[in-house]
């Protein structure tokens, strides 16, 4: 009898020791998994500030007056702030990174001190230019690295806890990868260190206008699944439909469908006024590459012409290739002036033309003939205002929206220094410096170590 009792309470002891252990476990994997992934915050959100500061700095560059440059390095300052503060959320305290802090810390002083004083009389003078310079380089050998780094880290799921563990335990000699990079991060970091979107990428703020001043008659929710059907290879596919945006002055009808023979999933806007398609997603696995580049932007344009584009009056401002997507950016022209805040953005898949990707909201929006006037100032004088350190590859007018969201006739200006390409915005009636934009350059393929 007495034996009895004690097996069970010897049972019972086992079960909750057991139990114990297992919430125990638990609890200590669920501090890591926040660990971690507070640590893979941290150091994609410092890889990703390093490059918005390492194209800040370019912008700069190319920048030569007052109104541009300091709120540029103001922007630097606070980029180098935040990307400082990511660096102290990283699990180094044991591993020597002060070469990189100290020049986040040298970058947000500097650029701090040049964005309060006045730039009037000479906006940057040549020690400034060199010191800008110095910088921008020593950024970009911090930003390849990082990349290099968060190529490994996502390529092979390497993990921060990893690192602790090593820096911790400095007797044991760990192969760790995280750690290698970093190190070759600190070499080159014993000097001094927002994607700008680019005039096609403008917001628009004319949310009054929204698509009430488009043509055509209402259409309903039969009529908008009907001409969704369209945009797929089977025309008799099922849309589910919703109606939105009546509150916005932005009435639409956002469809979506699956396709589970090709795997792809639709995602399509419609405006209510005339069937517009303002908005178009083709989820799916895009296979080999069997088109050029030029091919598919030909593809885009058959689309837009199918869709009563007038394709004669749009310049093909960008083209991209990622992975086997082509990407393109269409801008209209009136009279030869480039209309950026109505630009169309597409994305054309390369193993069979189709359109992927479209979205038109921006010419939806603000589309329209615009009465432009002459500039007031000459192309020559315009010139005259840009910074002496760029070669002009090519000049022309356009329209855009400045700070303020008001549109400007500016004469827009590609220009280089050195490997980098640049596109200026003159204003044609006063001569400011309206915008600069560093254009991305190509992206560079990270291969295992």
């Amino acid at each position: 009898m007495i034996r009895g009792i004690l097996i069970a309470i010897l049972g019972i002891a086992v079960i909750s020791t057991g139990y114990w252990g297992y919430k125990e476990h638990q609890e200590k994997d669920a501090v890591l998994l926040h660990a971690e992934n507070n640590y893979q915050r941290a150091f994609h959100d410092l890889t990703y500030q390093v490059d918005q500061l390492h194209d800040k700095l370019g912008a700069t560059l190319a920048m030569n007056s007052q109104t541009s440059i300091s709120p540029a390095l103001a922007d630097v300052w606070r980029m180098s702030s935040e990307a400082h503060n990511n660096v102290s959320q990283l699990p180094l305290t044991l591993m020597p990174f002060n070469k990189t802090e100290e020049f986040l810390a040298n970058v947000g002083d500097f650029s701090y001190k040049s964005s309060v004083k006045s730039l009037s009389d000479e906006p940057l003078n040549k020690d400034t230019h060199k010191t800008i310079t110095a910088l921008y380089n020593q950024a970009s050998d911090i930003q390849n690295e990082l990349r290099q780094v968060q190529h490994l880290v996502l390529n092979k799921n390497l993990k921060w806890m990893d690192v602790e563990m090593a820096l911790a335990d400095g007797d044991r000699k760990n192969d760790n990868t995280i750690i290698d990079g970093l190190k070759t991060v600190e070499r080159n970091a014993d000097a001094f260190a927002d994607v700008d979107l680019g005039p096609t990428n403008v917001s628009t703020e004319k949310e009054t206008q929204g698509y009430n001043h488009l043509k055509g008659d209402k259409i309903s929710k039969k009529e908008a699944i009907r001409i969704a059907q369209q945009f797929t290879p089977d025309h008799n596919q099922h849309f589910k439909v919703r109606k939105s945006g009546s509150k916005t002055n932005r009435d639409v009808y956002s469809l979506s469908m699956s396709d589970p023979d090709s795997h792809a999933n639709f995602y399509l806007d419609l405006t209510e006024k005339g069937g517009h398609p303002v908005y178009l997603l083709q989820n799916r696995d895009v296979k080999k590459q069997k088109i050029s580049l030029n091919e598919a932007s030909e593809k885009a344009l058959s689309f837009l012409k199918k869709q009563g584009f007038d394709t004669e009056s749009f310049h093909l401002d960008e083209s991209a290739q990622f992975d086997n997507i082509g990407v393109f950016t269409y801008v209209p022209l009136q009279k030869n002036v480039l209309l950026y805040p109505d630009s169309i953005r597409m994305k054309v898949a390369l193993d069979d033309g189709e359109v992927v990707g479209f979205s038109a909201k921006d010419y939806l929006t603000n589309h329209k003939t615009r009465d432009i006037k002459a500039p007031k100032i000459s192309q020559k004088e315009a010139k005259k205002t840009l910074n002496q350190h760029v070669k002009i590859e090519d000049t022309h007018l356009a329209i855009v929206q400045n700070d303020m969201s008001e549109e400007v006739l500016c004469y827009e200006f590609l220009g280089t220094i050195k490997n980098d390409t640049y596109r200026m915005f003159i204003n044609a009636d006063t001569g400011k410096e309206e915008r600069v934009d560093k254009l991305k350059n190509a992206e560079p393929i990270y291969k295992d170590l």
